[in-house]
């Protein structure tokens, strides 16, 4: 039996212009009423349209008049197009989409719609209307066949194991070693599983990538430095006889971006692998927004790889936006998947365009099913490693949720002296590429170390919240041949180490080789702990450290700083959805109150969004123990 779905749909008209007509509305969950952001709403005979807002709203307007097939998509529901729908200059509709969750199946969708005045309030249904209001679409009944969207397979992906971080007795260990970390793919990989109503892999969350989607409001670099070191120390929200140490690094931001030329090779997966509207499709809409930020000074090149790697687009400028954008709104997918030899002739466009003191960089796009030619995980690392000597940096975004290889591109991004993303539609392709774009694309500082020496006089015992695969060994700060983290323009980075407070009780060690004697010098001291920093420049091969002291006098949590309240509230929810064994009184209840207190300013919705998350997880938690 076919199931019937319902387009509500309400109209207005007003006047806007003479020549072009205007579309605005919104889209929803039909189900559950919930906006959805960053649904497509697409006029396909124009090929123009609109992303949804934090509002779940749309404006797409300067449309000429005539009829056009509008088609309506969001991840994870069915796709409506709406065929024949007459724009009239001059006039404003308001088309409000519900859209319902679902597998490929041909369904029925029944849209009726009437244009009505301004002043009048209309959600039409499947009745007929009545003969008042008649015009062009008044009354008028469609029926479509939907063929959209696959409910993902999860049981191809791939992402590392981690153990979460265990706790160090500061005497024994008074050192903890870590490298920088920009990357965010974990984020928006567990919103995908969150907003399909599955609870994540445990392994998927990784929660210092939780805590950088977001930035934060820290103070500027000032003098030679490019990095700048904020530090907090506050009550553990989800352990009340432990505290949180909260540190941040925010790079210095270009001012002038069109000073800093770029040299971008669009490294593109055309594999068969890729043939879903969560891949390619997004993938190429993704692109086409970073192409237009960029001007006459920057240049492109698009190699993609499918059975062979091939180079579609030579180096072209940035000003001749049509010809890019044509070279990739053509791509099709299909093929096996040779990522290898993508990634060797990529570099080597690369380095043949190579801009002295401009950005150079290799943008993989992918979901990293590697499958002939170089393909191992091991033989691309040493891949990339070898490219990286030749100055060109390496942006990993990864695409798609059924057959994801997370593991791989987190791996080669790492390797490259670069960063990943993941992108799950069209709003994140927009924080990504257009938002963010300078700290995405532009390195201040490369090899980025932190240590942390903890006082054992006032720290009984430490752990580092996240960051398991970022660790380093303590000589290896001071090694700069150990590669670590780059940091972008105007990015944050955050990391939390949950602190057991030493209860004054100093008795010596019952180990026989464990010093445990504590010197005079940190008995008197108030510092609770010192921050290390090193860096290179991004042309440089030889760090520069400087360092700060946080001293021991925690706030109460009630009187702690936006930056650290929302950082813990993001923590706490990773800790929950890792069912870490150190998540102790960590509850949603408690996540949503702190989330709550810290939203700020909020500009672009991401806090928005992360609490809408933090509901869509509420409900996947209870079904869990319902099943339980």
């Amino acid at each position: 039996m076919k199931k019937i779905i319902l387009l509500i749909l309400t109209a207005c008209s007003l006047v806007f212009g003479q020549d072009f007509g205007t579309l605005t509305g919104s889209v929803i969950d039909k189900e559950t009423g919930e906006k959805l952001i960053g649904a497509n709403i697409v006029l396909q005979a124009k090929q123009i349209g609109a992303t949804t807002d934090a509002n779940g709203e749309y404006l797409i307007s300067n449309i000429p008049p005539g009829k056009y097939n509008i088609s309506v998509s969001y991840i994870g529901y069915l796709q409506f197009t709406l065929s024949n729908y007459i724009v009239s200059a001059g006039i404003t509709d308001t088309v409000n989409f519900a859209l319902s969750p679902g597998t490929i199946i041909n369904e029925e969708v029944v849209v009726t719609g009437e244009r009505m005045n301004v002043s009048q309030n209309i959600a039409a249904s499947i009745a007929i209307v009545d003969g008042k209001h008649k015009n062009h679409n008044a009354g008028r009944k469609k029926y479509m066949s939907v063929t959209s969207n696959y409910q993902p397979a999860h049981n191809t992906n791939e992402f590392s194991k981690i153990d979460d971080n265990p706790y160090f007795n500061s005497i024994e260990q008074p050192l903890s070693t870590f490298s920088a970390d920009v990357d965010v793919a974990s984020y928006s990989t567990c919103r995908r599983f969150l907003t399909h109503s599955h609870l994540p892999y445990k392994d998927a969350v990784r929660i210092e990538e939780f805590i950088n989607y977001f930035s934060y409001d820290y103070k500027k670099p000032k003098g030679d430095n490019p990095l700048s070191i904020n530090l907090e120390y506050s009550e553990c929200p989800w352990n009340n006889e432990h505290k949180l140490v909260h540190i941040g690094l925010k790079g210095k931001e270009l001012e002038k971006r069109e000073n800093i030329p770029n040299n971008l090779v669009f490294l593109l997966d055309v594999s068969g692998s890729m043939n879903y509207p969560d891949k390619l499709p997004l993938l190429k809409r993704s692109f086409e927004m970073l192409v237009d930020q960029l001007g006459e000074n920057d240049r492109v090149a698009i190699v993609v790889y499918a059975g062979s790697a091939g180079l579609v687009l030579p180096s072209t400028s940035g000003e001749n936006k049509t010809k890019i954008i044509h070279a990739i709104t053509n791509l099709t997918a299909g093929g096996s998947t040779a990522g290898g030899d993508g990634i060797k002739l990529a570099y080597k466009v690369a380095e043949e365009n190579f801009i002295d003191g401009g950005n150079n960089r290799v943008i993989l796009a992918t979901d990293g099913d590697f499958n002939i030619g170089i393909s191992s995980t091991s033989e691309l690392e040493r891949l990339i490693e070898k490219k990286r000597e030749s100055g060109v940096y390496l942006t990993v975004l990864g695409f798609g949720l059924d057959n994801l290889k997370d593991n791989r591109m987190q791996t080669l991004a790492d390797k490259g002296n670069g960063n990943h993303a993941y992108i799950d539609n069209l709003l994140e392709a927009k924080k990504v590429l257009v938002n963010e774009m300078n700290s995405t694309l532009f390195t201040i500082a490369k090899d980025v170390k932190i240590q942390v020496e903890f006082n054992p006089a006032k720290v009984k015992s430490y752990r580092l919240v996240g960051y398991e695969n970022r660790l380093l060994n303590n000589k290896d700060f001071e090694d700069d041949t150990k590669d670590a983290g780059e940091i972008g323009s105007g990015h944050t980075v955050t990391a939390l180490y949950e602190i057991i407070p030493n209860d004054g009780k100093l008795s010596d060690s019952d180990l026989k080789y464990v010093e445990s004697k504590i010197k005079d010098s940190a008995l008197s001291s108030d510092e609770l702990l010192t921050v290390r920093i090193r860096y290179k420049q991004p042309d440089g091969d030889k760090s520069k450290e400087f360092s700060e002291v946080l001293k021991d006098a925690p706030n109460k949590l009630d009187n702690s700083s936006e930056n650290f309240r929302w950082s813990a509230a993001v923590a706490e929810f990773a800790l929950l959805l890792r069912e870490s064994e150190y998540k102790g009184n960590a509850n949603i209840a408690e996540v949503k109150k702190l989330a709550r207190s810290a939203q700020g300013e909020d500009k672009f919705g991401y806090r928005n969004d992360f609490l809408t998350l933090v509901n869509h997880a509420e409900v996947a938690i209870e079904r869990k123990l319902e099943r339980e």
